[in-house]
């Protein structure tokens, strides 16, 4: 594929994505709608990469971004939800979707149709997160959203090895399925860890902020390709490797943490836009080398609508299912829980089942996308005899219209289902307003324990009074007037105005400390913390840019 229509198509693509911003579109929606209708142009150029690179250079980014936003302490609050989505439903779409392929498509041998099952298995969270945010869904639906597209990619790429090995004559590291499932999962995890630990270390060391984003940079790639390398999960180790330096990002400098965060924002929407861009591009291309292999099209259509019609059945009906017994289970345990004030204050902390509300749109949020077009992508071309691997034609048209018609009938009704069913927790509101309100409190008992240090120093109270001045016109997002400031132009003020600058960094140090403080007690929300300290990066920013101009006098 030549460089030239890559850069078209991503250029072609953020124009797309800017024109859906605008006029409340789904971006990959349109993506993939006018990629499909650009395809039918005569004498377009076929874009097509090698098999592989989705797989190794754009899903670990991606990745990695969602996971370093993403907070592990909402994780492991929903990790039983988001096992039962992201490992159990994916185990038995892979095997339902295989099982209807091979019925459907009789020449195609069982392994390959496994192979098309794990391709179609994972649902990409990017549209049904973007819909949610928009519509307000709770909180506790779009964390399970999260942290299901970061798990069961790496479930369905592990069953996605394992049937190439069977169709290909290739052996695995491990040849019994569970075992190397749990071998890949859990060194993935470990080197993920182990090299975030490492990275982590090394970037508190730096000061420069191109430097610290640079290093990010790379990290997706390297656990990747680390634990890919032994045999493992790449796509766990990129996931625990953006986990652990997400949640240490707050050791990091401000300056660092806000240029890191603007960069994955970017490198987010180039790929994603790049990714259902091609998606639709490919789909005529691959039924026509489907039909040039000796595929009837009708029967080929046939297979595909019924592997749409088994993953979108097969969700729903996976989901309404063990939220009965979830929510069975919650009340046997609340009744366990009963009667001591230790007792109830345990129960307060389980996680609450979703409700029937909740859970329906759960269970619509099936769309596929970047895993699915990188898998089916990713396919290889030949087995270890060197033959053509039978019914690859076959399995990527497939995976392509399965992945397109969830993002077209699923992501186009689904904000019509969250509006029509008023979905909202008037609780978890209030929680959130507690929160917020706790750590604005955190953040006024930090404020006047580092101000009374500071008169305990013997500071000039004018100096203090000054730098909270400061501190809340940089609350407002706008720098001080230099007015605002005991004036310049002697060596005496100019001491005085690098004071009261070093008062106001002291204050917002201070409030960062005690907030992760409460953080790490379990008293602060991850998420309210991640949300605040966004607001506390920007007002260092203000300060730190106050800081240069006076020192340039």
């Amino acid at each position: 594929m030549a460089a030239s229509h890559i850069l078209i198509v991503i250029i072609a693509a953020i124009a797309l994505t800017i024109f859906a911003d605008k006029r409340g579109i789904q971006a990959p929606l349109l993506l993939a709608a006018v990629g499909l209708a650009a395809s039918f142009i005569p004498g377009l150029p076929r874009t097509q990469l090698e098999p592989g690179i989705i797989l190794g250079l754009v899903l670990p980014p991606l990745l990695y971004s969602a996971a370093v936003d993403f907070s592990f302490f909402s994780f492991m609050k929903r990790i039983g939800s988001i096992l039962n989505l992201g490992v159990a439903l994916v185990v038995l779409t892979t095997a339902a979707a295989g099982l209807a392929l091979g019925w459907a498509l009789p020449a195609l041998s069982l392994p390959a149709a496994f192979i098309l099952g794990a391709v179609v298995a994972p649902p990409d969270a990017v549209s049904a997160v973007s819909i949610g945010r928009k519509l307000g869904l709770p909180n506790r639906l779009m964390t399970i959203l999260k942290g299901e597209s970061l798990v069961n990619d790496a479930a369905a790429l592990t069953l996605f090895s394992v049937a190439v090995a069977a169709a290909t004559g290739r052996h695995n590291f491990i040849d019994n399925a569970t075992l190397y499932f749990l071998y890949a999962a859990g060194v993935g995890s470990a080197v993920g860890i182990v090299l975030g630990l490492v990275v982590h270390r090394i970037r508190r060391q730096l000061a420069n902020p191109t430097l610290i984003t640079a290093l990010a940079i790379v990290v997706p790639f390297t656990a990747y390709a680390l634990a890919e390398e032994l045999h493992a999960s790449g796509v766990m180790a990129v996931v625990f490797a953006g986990f652990t330096l997400g949640h240490n990002a707050t050791e990091l400098t401000f300056a660092g943490r806000i240029q890191e965060r603007e960069v994955w924002r970017v490198i987010d929407t180039l790929l994603e836009a790049f990714v259902f861009a091609y998606m639709g591009l490919q789909l005529p291309f691959v039924i026509e080398d489907a039909r040039a292999s000796g595929f009837d099209l009708t029967k080929l259509s046939v297979a595909a609508g019924l592997v749409l019609a088994v993953v979108i059945v097969m969700r729903i009906a996976w989901v309404m299912l063990t939220a009965v017994l979830a929510r069975q289970r919650h009340r046997r345990r609340m009744a366990r829980l009963a009667g001591t004030a230790r007792a109830r204050a345990m129960a307060r902390s389980l996680a609450e089942p979703l409700s029937w509300r909740e859970n329906l749109v759960l269970s619509w949020t099936g769309m596929r996308g970047v895993v699915t077009l990188a898998a089916a992508a990713g396919t290889p071309l030949l087995t270890v005899a060197g033959q053509p691997l039978a019914g690859r034609e076959a399995i990527l048209p497939v995976a392509f219209t399965v992945a397109i018609a969830t993002l077209l009938l699923q992501g186009l009704t689904l904000p019509w289902l969250i509006k029509t069913l008023a979905i909202g927790d008037a609780r978890e509101a209030d929680y959130v307003r507690a929160q917020m309100a706790y750590a604005r409190k955190v953040i006024d008992e930090a404020t006047v324990a580092v101000l009374a240090d500071m008169r305990e120093q013997r500071n000039p109270e004018v100096d203090i009074r000054f730098a909270a001045q400061m501190l809340r016109r940089a609350r407002r997002a706008a720098e001080a007037h230099d007015e605002d400031l005991p004036g310049g132009g002697t060596a005496k003020m100019d001491e005085r105005r690098d004071k009261i600058l070093t008062i106001a960094r002291a204050v917002l140090a201070g409030q960062r400390h005690a907030l992760i403080a409460e953080r790490d007690a379990e008293r602060l929300d991850d998420e309210i913390l991640r949300e605040v300290l966004e607001d506390i990066d920007l007002e260092q920013a203000v300060i730190a840019r106050r800081s240069e101009r006076s020192a340039e006098r």
